[in-house]
């Protein structure tokens, strides 16, 4: 069980919130003619850039755009050992401190009196102890949990069980004590959704393989993301990422938030697209002094079309943009950091604005020594599966690194090892195709393809 101190810790945080309640506040579900707005929260290591299509989707059937909240936790990866301090990782209560400051912020700024939290992997977790124990039942009125560790990754006697996702753990052992009269395990009051995989989720295994012990049991079963009191929607096939960010994904959110399927699960396009962002480390913390610039390019060969269209140095904020793009237009985007090199991240066409697109940068690791370029292949918003999906690098299927059965691995890195004139390399998936170029390694250039579907 977490100490008193923490759990006073996070009562007290809940009285504001419970200050800023209105007469409405106890209504059982909110006014959808309003559309309430919603808070989305990522999971472990990842940043508001993953929820991109969702809240694409979300404005594609009329949710309004100032509505949707994505936010960046700093220092997202969980701690080792959730009762010991660790450089660049956050606690389980740091991380409900966090959300519950985002939930006021938006609160403040919309005037609603509840809010809808939506959250995947980690962000679950961080979700389930802000309604839990920090107030955040008295403002929140429906929750979806895509990917939740709900039981742990893990619940294996004196397998790092004070990690947060051991189901051993005292974090986990008290989200999931029974309430109320039928021993629910989620906190009464609030609406909750959980999506979950078939059997396809990395996180959800009964087998260590994923977790580093291959043939070890884990003690967790595929349906380690459903909780009791819950609704539990099995999404099949899905991976531990596309169960919060694919089509269907959206689409059971959708129903559950309103009652009715949506009109579409495909992104519409935008009439005029603007698109912005941070440039972050990998603790989604700005990387000050950096810089962007945005070329077009030609999505057959990777090519840049003319001058820059788009320039900016990177300040406090880490924001590089507002950038008016064009929807039918491919882009490379350089970004320069210090300490980091010089990456030059290639994507398809935007087809609404976003305010989420975030730039990361790409290092040159001693495993890359003696590369002549080093191109990356990301799929940030799911894993690619050999089984299942299309899926080519440089023309290799499936890619370096990808495994021939199942869902675990979301990136690839082709080390071009002979020396010779800048080329093209294409990654495709599932119909989405984008082709960069190669850049100089021994220059401490790096190329990355990342997907958006």
């Amino acid at each position: 069980m977490p100490s008193r101190r923490t759990l006073l810790a996070l009562a007290l945080l809940g009285t504001a919130s419970t200050a800023m309640l209105t007469a409405c506040a106890t209504a059982p579900t909110p006014s959808f003619t309003e559309r309430p707005p919603i808070v989305f929260m990522h999971g472990n290591g990842d940043s508001a850039a993953l929820w991109q299509t969702t809240i694409w989707r979300f404005e594609s059937n009329g949710w309004p755009r100032d509505r949707l909240f994505a936010v960046d936790q700093p220092n997202p990866l969980a701690r080792d050992d959730d009762a010991v301090a660790q450089p660049g990782r956050s606690s389980t209560t740091e991380s409900a401190v966090f959300l519950k400051a985002e939930v006021d912020k938006v609160l403040r700024a919309t005037g609603a009196s509840k809010v809808v939290l939506i959250g995947n992997s980690r962000g679950g977790n961080t979700i389930r102890n802000y309604v839990q124990n920090g107030g955040g039942a008295e403002v929140v009125s429906h929750v979806v949990l895509g990917g939740n560790p709900a039981h742990g990754i893990w619940a294996v006697k004196g397998f790092r069980e004070n990690n947060e996702f051991s189901g051993l753990s005292g974090f986990m052992q008290q989200l999931n004590a029974p309430k109320g009269a039928n021993g629910d395990e989620v906190t009464p009051g609030v609406k909750w959704l959980t999506l979950r995989s078939d059997n396809n989720d990395k996180y959800a295994q009964p087998d260590g393989v994923w977790i580093g012990a291959p043939g070890r049991p884990t003690n967790i079963g595929f349906d380690g993301p459903a909780l009791k009191g819950a609704t539990n929607v099995v999404l099949p096939r899905a991976d531990h990422r596309e169960v919060s960010f694919s089509p269907a994904a959206f689409a059971a959110t959708w129903q559950f938030l309103t009652g009715q399927a949506p009109r579409t699960t495909a992104v519409a396009p935008d009439t005029n697209v603007v698109l912005n962002g941070r440039a972050i480390g990998a603790e989604n913390l700005s990387l000050n002094g950096g810089q962007v610039t945005v070329h077009a390019i030609d999505p057959a060969t990777g090519a840049r079309r003319g001058d820059a269209v788009h320039s900016k140095n990177i300040g406090a904020d880490g924001r590089w943009g507002p950038f008016n793009a064009r929807g039918d237009t491919a882009y490379e985007f350089v970004l320069v950091a210090p300490g980091y090199g010089t990456t030059h991240i290639y994507r398809s066409p935007f087809p609404r604005s976003s305010s989420f697109v975030h730039l990361r940068p790409e290092r040159i690791v001693p495993a890359d020594e003696g590369a002549n370029a080093v191109v990356v292949f990301t799929r940030p918003r799911g894993y690619f599966d050999a089984q299942r999906d299309t899926v080519r690098f440089d023309g290799q299927s499936p890619p370096a690194g990808v495994p021939p059965k199942g869902a675990g691995v979301s990136t690839s890195r082709l080390r071009v090892a002979a020396s010779g004139p800048q080329r093209a390399v294409t990654g495709e998936f599932n119909g989405e195709r984008i082709t960069g170029l190669t850049w100089p390694a021994a220059q401490e250039h790096a190329t990355v393809l990342e997907l958006t579907y």
